[in-house]
């Protein structure tokens, strides 16, 4: 089954304090979307990538793959106003039946054992959600205050977020919710199960600056 990569970059890092999009500040003298798409590269020597990046950003972008990889493999396209119009604008580009990737591009630590063990699932289920256990007390906001959760019941949700091409092109058709965090919400409402397979927990997604400080000590 051919094998595409949708990497979501069109994210702004305003919580990172920098005017740089987090994805292009660098790690070890790389930039941190080096990590990532040196990852899915590396992890099936048929694997393709689509790069979605904001449209001021697309020039550095190509930058990047000139000056490590095969641009043969990577298609670039722009982002939208939210996480759900980026990954369609990447959708549009899968012309063929596929197992699609979706995955946050600052998630730079994804390893290619991850990437296999979702490939494999999503070839068996359609689907394939990867997520980590909360080694955190829960508890939820509530009208009246807040309660306890039983954290054995409640998982944190990663990505690659994977799906038969069959399944996510389709359920990207239905009108945008504010509820649609990440594809697997999309296709959830789409009226699919979702399969759970799991995650790892190094597989942090950059958000503030501390998590430069844990991506730097893990990268290899």
């Amino acid at each position: 089954m051919d094998k595409i990569a949708i990497i979501v970059a069109g994210g702004a890092g305003t919580r990172m304090g920098s005017g740089l999009p987090k994805q292009f500040l660098h790690l070890k003298g790389k930039p941190i979307l080096y990590y990532t798409l040196s990852t899915f590269l590396n992890s099936y020597p048929d694997m393709e990538v689509i790069l979605v990046l904001p449209l001021d950003f697309t020039d550095m972008g190509k930058e990047i793959i000139d000056a490590y990889f095969d641009k043969d493999r990577i298609r670039v396209t722009v982002g939208g106003s939210s996480r759900f119009e980026s990954v369609k604008n990447g959708l549009k580009l899968v012309d063929k039946e596929a197992i699609v990737f979706v995955h946050d591009a600052v998630r730079c630590l994804v390893t290619e054992e991850l990437i296999h063990r979702c490939y494999n699932a999503a070839l068996e289920s359609g689907t394939a959600i990867p997520v980590i256990k909360s080694s955190d007390s829960l508890r939820i906001l509530t009208e009246e205050g807040n309660d306890a959760l039983d954290r054995d019941k409640v998982v944190l949700v990663q990505t690659p977020q994977v799906f038969h091409s069959k399944i996510l092109i389709p359920a990207f058709n239905i009108d945008y919710k504010d509820k649609f965090t990440d594809e697997a919400t999309v296709v959830e409402a789409f009226g699919l199960k979702l399969h759970l397979v799991e995650g790892e927990k190094n597989n942090i997604k950059i958000t503030n600056p501390v998590d430069m400080i844990v991506a730097e000590n893990l990268i290899t």
